[in-house]
């Protein structure tokens, strides 16, 4: 599905309902595949709060990557331009009000808690709204599905 075809039905999604909340989630994640490349997959989910949700993902093999923290900078990185990339689409479309959140999968168990400060700051930086783990569930859970 091209970008504007994911627009075109997320906008059309919030419209069956106009008078229901929505929120707008995109995270990444990724899995190495070999010693140097690595499986990135971005979604975006579109939650109709209390009922139900849609969601897109796509998939980019990006290489060389020989550490854990070059891998989670470049889905953060993924993450804020496809957030910009998307805002802009739906804006120029007309899409209905709406609330926005960066999702990434770093959390304060495991190897990337020493990166959470970090990114969050470069997210929040771009002005955008940021969760980590456990609240990150378009990183952690959507994308995750699908690495």
């Amino acid at each position: 599905m091209e970008v504007q075809e994911m627009i075109d039905e997320a906008i059309r999604f919030m419209k069956e309902e106009p008078k229901r909340t929505y929120k707008i989630m995109l995270g990444t994640d990724s899995a190495l595949i070999d010693r140097v490349s690595a499986d990135f997959v971005t979604a975006i989910v579109i939650h109709r709060l209390g009922n139900g949700a849609r969601y897109f993902w796509r998939r980019v093999e990006l290489r060389p990557f020989h550490t854990l923290r070059d891998r989670i900078i470049r889905e953060a990185m993924i993450s804020l331009e496809a957030a910009q990339k998307i805002l802009s689409f739906l804006k120029e479309n007309g899409a209905p009000e709406f609330d926005f959140e960066i999702h990434v999968d770093v959390g304060q168990n495991g190897e990337t808690k020493t990166m959470i400060q970090e990114l969050v700051g470069m997210i929040r930086a771009n002005d955008f709204e940021v969760k980590t783990k456990p609240e990150s569930c378009a990183a952690s859970s959507v994308a995750d599905r699908h690495t």
